[in-house]
């Protein structure tokens, strides 16, 4: 039987930081994030890092594990937050992963498996497509992987040069390899909340919030900080939403306040995908806020489903 955890899931702006930490506090747990732009150090406003005073004395892990000028990867997260997560368990307490970043989460508990990328291929593939072009690559991709080449758009350039590099460093297609990945046993066992509105314009009311109370304390001089640092407005780190918005805004002169309502939608399209993304989860429990959340009555809940599954 796989070990087990907890992991509280939802779109942006639901209450995930606050649940986990009181669940934590009340099931003798440890937070651990799984939000793929919290692991960035010195992006604490835009990625709703929970402050010192929001985790109440409860560990949290894997928050500022990377610079933003690093290439922070999925398989990283897996090979971090595993460690993480089984450090936990071997001192008696209970893992409580909390986030929305739907792929994360996922491959987290499956135990999913990453082909290697320390043998420069990525970068042979890269130099290739800026000389040639992304078409003789999908036509080497067609030969070696027809189910990948038929499956990518002839425009998605990193997942083309991703199928071809895991060729050349495997001997595997991109499809095999994924396909035994799925067939391994999952690592971790989760009993999995999930947090909503019951009324979707609540959810965006409180979305259109976050972003006002962000400007407030300060996104706009986190964002200047860190292109003063250097951080080019280019990398992975920066396109996520807020920094990407502002940072164009900076470099193009227009205004903030603009910047700030194109966050406001960013942000709203991006809960409706996460909503799409863990509903595919028929083991997922919902609870749905009414006006606010009752964080008393979803501790209550969830410690009861807790519980039922033998975590406490």
């Amino acid at each position: 039987m796989p070990p087990k955890l907890i992991a509280v899931v939802g779109p942006t702006a639901s209450g995930k930081t606050r649940l986990g930490v009181e669940l934590a506090l009340a099931l003798n747990g440890e937070v651990v994030s799984a939000d793929s732009m919290q692991v960035y150090r010195r992006m604490d406003i835009g990625t709703a890092k929970p402050t010192v005073e929001e985790m109440r004395g409860v560990p949290h892990h894997m928050l500022d594990v990377a610079d933003p000028e690093e290439d922070f990867s999925v398989a990283r997260y897996v090979e971090l937050a595993a460690r993480c997560v089984d450090d936990i368990l071997a001192r008696g307490k209970l893992p409580i992963l909390v986030g929305g970043t739907g792929l994360y989460v996922d491959s987290l508990l499956s135990g999913r498996t990453f082909a290697a990328r320390s043998t420069g291929w990525r970068e042979r593939l890269q130099e290739r497509a800026r000389t040639e072009g992304i078409a003789p690559l999908l036509d080497e991709l067609r030969a070696v992987d027809p189910d990948s080449a038929a499956r990518l758009h002839p425009a998605d350039e990193k997942r083309i040069l991703r199928a071809l590099e895991v060729w050349h460093e495997t001997g595997m297609t991109i499809t095999r390899h994924n396909e035994l990945t799925r067939a391994l046993p999952p690592r971790y066992k989760a009993l999995t909340v999930a947090l909503s509105f019951a009324d979707r314009a609540r959810l965006k009311e409180r979305i259109d919030q976050r972003v006002d109370e962000m400007m407030e304390r300060g996104l706009e001089a986190e964002v200047r900080a860190l292109l003063a640092q250097g951080v080019s407005p280019g990398c992975t780190a920066m396109q996520a939403i807020g920094y990407k918005e502002l940072a164009a805004a900076l470099e193009s002169g227009e205004p903030v306040e603009q910047a700030a309502a194109e966050i406001k939608l960013r942000s709203r399209q991006y809960a409706k995908r996460q909503l799409t993304w863990f509903r595919r989860d028929p083991g997922a429990h919902w609870l749905l806020w009414g006006e606010t959340p009752d964080f008393s009555n979803a501790l209550q809940e969830a410690t009861r489903l807790a519980r039922e599954v033998g975590l406490v």
